[in-house]
């Protein structure tokens, strides 16, 4: 069964530094183009380096794995969100928007 796609967008010291999207066939990372052509852009993660090229994956990406909570805090969300533990990306658009760091994640329609 195909579910709708989930978009984000991924902002790194209040920049909009990318796109993160969910599909039948896994996640997409792609920079945007603007970003990449700052002069003091910064990739978010050492294994997604700033390229115009799109990262692919068939699983969530582990960088973005490690923005979502974990313990009592995990419980927390997944209880007052009614999210399944195991749906990476709903818990990143819900508990991510004012990550503690320079990145943090905003949900798109």
């Amino acid at each position: 069964m195909s579910r709708a796609s989930r978009t984000a967008k991924i902002v790194c010291d209040g920049e909009g530094a990318g796109i993160l999207e969910e599909t039948d066939s896994g996640y997409t990372f792609t920079y945007d183009r603007d970003y990449l052509s700052q002069a003091n852009a910064q990739s978010i993660s050492l294994t997604m380096p700033l390229q115009e090229k799109s990262c692919h994956s068939t699983t969530f990406f582990p960088f973005f794995d490690g923005l979502i909570p974990e313990g009592w805090l995990l419980a927390l969300t997944t209880k007052n969100w009614k999210l399944d533990a195991r749906d990476r990306m709903g818990l990143l658009l819900v508990a991510c928007r004012d990550c503690i760091g320079a990145v943090s994640v905003e949900a798109l329609p």
